[in-house]
């Protein structure tokens, strides 16, 4: 389990959007990890993600980690966001493209 977390706490470290969700954002395997890549997709595609389906280690503990149950699971700089409801409001509100848009300019990304 030690390794996982560390792995995970890596993950986040080095990329500044990072997507755990159940598939790849090409082939999701749920209707919300579907949801939550085809939103972050409109904003950016520089996004790292893991498919906790392949990476049991990590699925297994990344809810213990980040005290939130269930996937998807978006990162920004280090910070849980949240999950495709939450995803889902900050893209009907703007901020999640506000905060995206900062993260871009802050990291290079496109």
């Amino acid at each position: 389990m030690n390794n996982a977390i560390e792995k995970i706490k890596n993950q986040i470290k080095e990329n500044p959007i990072v997507l755990y969700m159940k598939g790849t954002p090409s082939a999701p395997k749920c209707g919300f990890s579907s949801k939550a890549a085809q939103i972050l997709s409109t904003y950016t595609q520089s996004f790292f993600y893991i498919d906790v389906l392949i990476h049991v280690d990590v699925r297994n503990a990344l809810p213990i980690f980040s005290n939130w149950p269930t996937f998807p699971q978006l990162w920004i700089e280090g910070k849980l966001i949240g999950g495709s409801d939450i995803i889902l409001n900050m893209s009907h509100s703007g901020t999640l493209k506000t905060l995206i848009d900062q993260v871009k300019l802050r990291h290079n990304l496109n």
